[in-house]
């Protein structure tokens, strides 16, 4: 079995892991006899602007609004949420590999489209058509 030495974000970028600080700590809450013995929970910590990325991902990292990246660009996850180290460390992962996927995904800018004559007219009808039924609504005698 191989050692993996990199995190995988897409297709053509990695994060090698030498970058990603993992502490193992003592998880919070229930868990028995063991709680107090053995450390499950996971820290990872991971900067921003001292890593390999790309200067628009490390930009765009730092605008994100989420509560797990500190005001220094430090991206910090807790990860507890398994019994076992090996998966708590795994699911930090895939939480870091997510995040940083997220914005490497880049949306298409919408190109407005001016309306059609044919719905320009069709809402002119509506209107006209509209006003049509107010104005019979009022009294006989006003005007």
């Amino acid at each position: 079995m191989h050692k993996i030495t990199f995190l995988k974000i897409t297709n053509n970028l990695t994060i090698p892991l030498t970058e990603i600080e993992i502490l193992a700590v003592r998880s919070q809450g229930s868990g028995g006899q063991n709680v107090n013995k053995v450390a499950t929970a996971i820290h990872l910590r991971f900067d921003i602007q001292a890593s390999s990325l790309p200067e628009h991902y490390k930009a765009k990292l730092m605008q994100l609004k989420d509560s797990r990246i500190s005001s220094e660009g430090v991206i910090i996850i807790k990860a507890q949420r398994f019994n076992s180290q090996v998966k708590n460390r795994e699911d930090a992962l895939n939480r870091l590999r997510e995040m940083i996927k997220s914005v490497t995904i880049t949306l298409k800018t919408r190109v407005p489209t001016k309306p059609t004559k044919a719905s320009q007219i069709k809402r002119l009808e509506s209107k006209s058509v509209q006003s049509q039924r107010k104005s019979f609504r009022s009294k006989i005698g006003e005007e």
